[in-house]
């Protein structure tokens, strides 16, 4: 770091690329800067130099990890871990899109390599809506845990923002809901709950050669059940999820990102007086998520996604697309 000032680097000019990017510019300068941004795709780079002209677009991902502290890697999910090995070899710290990567085993070994210089970017370490759902909790609103339970369902897979990058979110290598968004409520269910163990779970591919279409699955986080649905075709919205933590003295939720709600004696739900939506929500936590890299590249305690915590929300997840199909 010089004078004090964070250099990121971007590998990936994709739709996840771009929002951190933003973020970084919003930023005070003193905080952190962007050194350049590399995607293999010249259309990209393209875009990059009429949308960004002031940001530095650098030959390739060596130049990326050269003239950076921290090195944010947003491309497709099978190249992350070889960006992440070149900067963590360089001495400089990794902030990763997840999935941490799609390959368990030599995720394992990443993560037993890379040491504390690793985070993973699960916006709900920096969200509002869930720091308000963890005030109630620590007031007594859920009482003893019992349960938690996540749906998710999709209009269309990929969703319509995310038509340009189909060519892999919608393939099973790399792609499908439940690495894409899946992964943040079980990530949400580790760190509130307890880590993730105990699945037992079912998918299912209708259409030959893309990603999945529904699962169900059924763990533990901590010694606490949890069940989980998703279906794509199921509902009118883009993109809607639940996550619930039931106790014996109540309830509390997360709708749709960004929305916490708890229930009250009545049965009726209250959402918090200052609840934003999601679109309001994202560059909060993502100035939030900042923070916290800036505090994971000088070596100090941060609150982001580690990667052990990572890891084992992509064993959960890779374990559910090799279940049994239905």
């Amino acid at each position: 770091m010089r004078n004090g000032t964070l250099s990121i680097g971007i590998i990936g000019a994709g739709i996840m690329g771009e929002r951190l990017l933003r973020a970084i510019l919003d930023q005070s300068s003193e905080l952190v800067k962007v050194s350049g941004i590399w995607d293999p795709a010249p259309s990209a780079m393209e875009r990059m130099a009429a949308t960004f002209p002031q940001v530095p677009r650098l030959a390739d991902a060596a130049a990326i990890v050269a003239a950076s502290d921290c090195v944010y890697i947003a491309s497709p999910p099978a190249s992350h871990l070889a960006h992440a090995r070149a900067a963590i070899s360089a001495g400089k710290s990794v902030f990763c899109e997840k999935p941490l990567a799609v390959d368990v085993a030599d995720a394992r070994a990443f993560v037993a390599e890379a040491g504390g210089r690793g985070a993973v970017n699960f916006p709900f370490a920096s969200s509002l809506a869930v720091a308000t759902l963890m005030d109630w909790v620590a007031q007594g609103a859920v009482g003893t845990v019992s349960r938690v339970s996540i749906e998710v369902a999709f209009a269309t897979w990929p969703r319509p923002w995310q038509a340009d990058a189909a060519a892999w979110l919608d393939r099973t290598q790399q792609g499908g809901f439940t690495r894409e968004v899946v992964s943040h409520f079980l990530f949400l269910s580790r760190r509130l709950v307890g880590p993730l163990h105990e699945l037992t779970a079912s998918v299912a591919f209708p259409e030959a050669g893309k990603s999945e279409r529904r699962i169900e699955a059924k763990l533990l986080a901590g010694d606490i059940p949890v069940e989980l649905k998703g279906s794509v075709g199921t509902t009118g919205k883009d993109d809607h999820n639940i996550w619930l933590l039931e106790g014996d003295k109540g309830a509390v939720r997360l709708c749709d990102w960004s929305i916490a709600e708890r229930r009250l004696p009545d049965g009726s739900w209250e959402r918090a007086a200052d609840a934003l939506s999601q679109a309001d929500a994202r560059p909060v936590a993502l100035r939030r998520q900042l923070e916290g890299v800036v505090r994971l590249t000088q070596g100090e305690p941060h609150h982001l996604a580690t990667l052990p915590e990572a890891l084992n929300v992509q064993e959960i997840v890779e374990a559910i697309l090799t279940s049994q199909h239905q």
